[in-house]
């Protein structure tokens, strides 16, 4: 396992970086898990500044009186349309996944957490690969 520090990861949000295409930007799409039940939507992206890659998508569930929002990484998703995101888990597993806390950002264990939780290897783990589609298409 790689020494690696995740405190690169920011918010898209936080920062004065934006997409190249406008249309490649995909907060405020609406997010669907693998059978197109609605998740939410994505309300931001985590970022490693460092080599300029999305690691997590920030998506809010529920509604205005009850909205929690979990951290997704990005190797979950499976496909991206104009109008959706689509989740290659099922809604039952998202919603029993860790709550995304921005005061967490800088927490490699949250995000060990989060990557494990999804059967991933967190990105800095030597093994990681960064997820081909659709992210070289």
């Amino acid at each position: 396992m790689a020494t690696y520090n995740p405190n690169e990861l920011v918010r898209l949000s936080d920062t004065d970086e934006v997409t190249l295409d406008p249309d490649a930007d995909i907060r405020g799409r609406k997010v669907v898990d693998s059978a197109g039940e609605d998740l939410g939507k994505v309300g931001d992206l985590l970022v490693d500044q460092t080599i300029n890659k999305v690691r997590a998508l920030v998506v809010e569930h529920g509604h205005l009186f009850s909205k929690t929002t979990s951290a997704i990484p990005v190797d979950a998703v499976a496909r991206i349309t104009a109008d959706e995101v689509v989740i290659d888990r099922a809604k039952d597993k998202v919603s029993g996944a860790p709550a995304y806390d921005p005061t967490l950002v800088y927490d490699e264990a949250y995000y060990v957490d989060v990557y494990g939780y999804y059967g991933y290897s967190p990105y800095w783990y030597d093994e990681y690969v960064y997820p081909g589609y659709p992210y070289y298409v």
